[in-house]
């Protein structure tokens, strides 16, 4: 949104606040002095001002959102094989560079690209480059949606009639079965570019992050390029696919005003903030609140509140808040010192392709530990294509020959990589550790290590009550993994230790706020029905938060009914006292809570659900209620889906079949919402 905000002052002076003092008059003086048609021409100029001011906003090349897209130096018309990617995570980009890896090895020049920064409507023109082709990695986010970096692309797509004949593509979808949509985007996009034309040069492949991803990805790989092989009539060359991208420089005299310390963007962003913020320009919102929630038990679940004062971020009960964390200290020092170097050395990792647009693998220079602390991902399990790049590092023939197995596709190789890698938890430093003859050159672990990437939390307030502050809900992630290490979530940990302030400092975090679809109803008086079990429970305070402010402002609100559930009441009843207060007040018209351990047989929220069947079919057929389901997708939401069918079938007497269809409409309609992970 445009820095533009309008407000009036009891002195009667309405500011235009755009950075500029010239931009303010006593409207209050002005008024009396104006005809009619002085005001309509007053008002007429004031318009054109704001115009203007709008449009210049929106073309200053200076602007950090707007620099790629009305850029004409970014053109894909350079390559034959343009990887684009749809990746709100991370993993969709990083198969995507992959794959634009991979085309080197078959004499083609291939390039990653996020969508975002080019002009989609080039696309029919990739047929004038010989044996081209477009490979699209896209992920599906929330409720079927396109990621963020791919919505312009996707509305280009929807709204397009360009001709694509002679453009040759490929679709890779990333998904979740557990989720309604399963790969929405990639499917659509798969379907509409051979609507307009394109000619689909191999099957659509359609991974499975409830399963296993990669795996997916891989197979499809495999046969993808015999497949692009035999259409375009080129052959491997036999170059290791192992080859470096980028090359390393080190800054020996660098001035360190010049080197990024964590920055997502601009540099010296975080020391001079400049709205508007988004992923690439965080703001540092100031931790006002930091609190444990429950009384009792061996977990951690805390309130945080963001100081959002002089930000100008704006949110709606139902928004995400995505944070970008900093990795522990500790794992960043000892990979330092299993490898020997000095992290604090300025180095940049410039790209070998002159060409490419894609200057480095993350914002250089830097030094060696700040690119681990903030821009590397080494907490998470190393993907196979990692392990076979760094296998010739090992100087031990056994412990090569066990890297590159695990990085294969045979059934062995596989089964090892399971039970070593991801049944077992290994991060890249217990790899380092449990691998001693394996030492790699810290600038290609760099280079191969993916992107950190922010964390999404559901906002647990609402602006109309909080409009300065945002409120997070979260569960602090340590366990004790089969090695006998202990793993600890980047974020939630990082998170747990923001205190208020330490010797006067203030902690800030990296935010910026992602909008959602998951709203209340448009009408106050409809009944909203709200299940979140856990944490799940975070975009429900904001919801009776938003509620309560409507009643107190004369509004009509409906039924307001909750559904949470957690351990046990004595330990993790989240929010008891705030919940008990509106349940006393009228704010929340019931409040059910499912303590599933407090007796032999647990009991659970979709237990409840069937307890009320009759008045909830009542509020859902009759009186138009809205349904919402935060929390965990693979068994809650599914379970609050079964428990629906079969209050639709045993109140509403409809067949299974016509439950589904039913509740599916219900979907499609806004009035069935799901805020819910994996």
């Amino acid at each position: 949104m445009p820095a533009l905000s309008g407000s009036y002052h009891t002195g009667g002076i309405f500011e235009l606040v755009t950075g500029n003092p010239a931009f303010q008059c006593d409207v209050g003086v002005l008024l009396p002095l104006l005809g009619s048609l002085d005001i309509f021409i007053f008002s007429l100029i004031a318009g054109l001002l704001i115009y203007w001011f709008l449009f210049r906003k929106k073309t200053d090349p200076s602007h950090p959102a707007k620099v790629l897209n009305n850029s004409t130096s970014l053109s894909f018309l350079n390559r034959n094989v343009v990887v684009f990617y749809g990746s709100q995570t991370g993993t969709a980009e990083e198969f995507a560079n992959r794959l634009a890896k991979d085309a080197h090895r078959y004499g083609m020049k291939g390039m990653a690209a996020d969508p975002e920064e080019y002009d989609m409507s080039e696309l029919s023109r990739l047929k004038e480059i010989p044996n081209s082709m477009a490979v699209f990695c896209m992920a599906t986010y929330g409720e079927g949606d396109p990621t963020d970096n791919a919505q312009e692309f996707y509305d280009w797509m929807q709204g397009t009639d360009d001709d694509l004949e002679g453009v040759n593509f490929a679709v890779f979808g990333l998904g979740n079965k557990t989720y309604e949509h399963f790969n929405a985007t990639g499917k659509y996009t798969d379907k509409r570019l051979a609507e307009l034309g394109g000619k689909r040069v191999f099957d659509l492949g359609l991974g499975d992050d409830d399963s296993n991803l990669e795996e997916d990805f891989i197979s499809w790989k495999e046969q993808f390029w015999p497949a692009v092989c035999e259409f375009f009539g080129v052959e491997a060359t036999g170059e290791d696919s192992s080859i470096r991208q980028f090359e390393l420089v080190v800054h020996n005299d660098i001035n360190m005003n010049q080197v990024y310390t964590g920055e997502m963007g601009r540099l010296k962003s975080f020391q001079t903030q400049k709205p508007p913020f988004d992923s690439k320009n965080p703001f540092l919102a100031p931790v006002s609140v930091n609190r444990k929630l429950n009384k009792g038990g061996n977990r951690h679940l805390m309130h945080i509140e963001l100081d959002i004062m002089d930000s100008k971020i704006r949110y709606d009960a139902g928004d995400h808040v995505a944070v970008y964390p900093i990795n522990d200290a500790v794992v960043v020092s000892r990979i330092g010192e299993r490898l020997g170097v000095d992290l604090d050395t300025a180095i940049s990792l410039k790209n070998l392709d002159e060409e490419c647009n894609k200057k480095h693998p993350f914002p250089c220079p830097t030094t060696y530990r700040t690119a681990l602390s903030h821009y590397l991902d080494i907490n998470n399990k190393p993907r196979k294509n990692v392990l076979y790049d760094l296998a010739q590092y090992a100087s031990d023939p056994q412990e090569q020959e066990n890297m590159r197995k695990m990085a294969s596709a045979s059934p062995e190789g596989k089964a090892l990589y399971q039970s070593w890698v991801l049944d077992s938890e290994r991060n890249i430093l217990a790899i380092l550790e449990d691998l001693p003859s394996l030492n790699p050159p810290i600038d290609h672990l760099c280079e191969l290590l993916p992107r950190l990437q922010a964390r999404y939390y559901s906002i647990a307030s609402s602006s109309k009550v909080h409009p300065n502050s945002i409120h997070i809900c979260a569960v602090v992630i340590e366990y004790t993994t089969e090695t006998g290490r202990v793993y600890k979530g980047v974020a939630t940990n990082w998170l747990k230790n923001k205190e208020v302030t330490e010797n006067g400092h203030k902690h800030t975090v990296p935010m910026y706020v992602r909008r959602s679809q998951f709203r209340l109803p448009f009408k106050p008086s409809n009944p909203v029905i709200m299940i979140g079990p856990g944490t799940g429970i975070a975009p429900f305070m904001g919801f009776i938060q938003e509620r309560a402010w409507q009643k107190e402002q004369g509004k009509d609100v409906g039924e307001t009914i909750l559904y949470f559930g957690c351990r046990h009441k004595n330990e993790d009843f989240l929010y008891q006292q705030e919940l008990e207060e509106f349940e006393r007040v009228g704010v929340l018209t019931q409040l059910n809570i499912a303590f599933s351990r407090d007796q032999e047989r647990k009991i659970y929220v979709q237990h409840l659900l069937k307890k009320n069947k009759e008045q909830l079919w009542k509020l859902i057929h009759s009186n138009n209620a809205h349904i919402y389901v935060c929390g965990d997708a693979r068994n809650m939401a599914r379970d609050v889906h079964t428990a629906f069918y079969e209050i639709a079938e045993e109140v509403g007497g409809l067949t299974h079949t016509q439950a589904v269809d039913y509740f599916k409409k219900l979907m499609t309609k806004g009035r069935y919402s799901q805020d819910v992970w994996s």
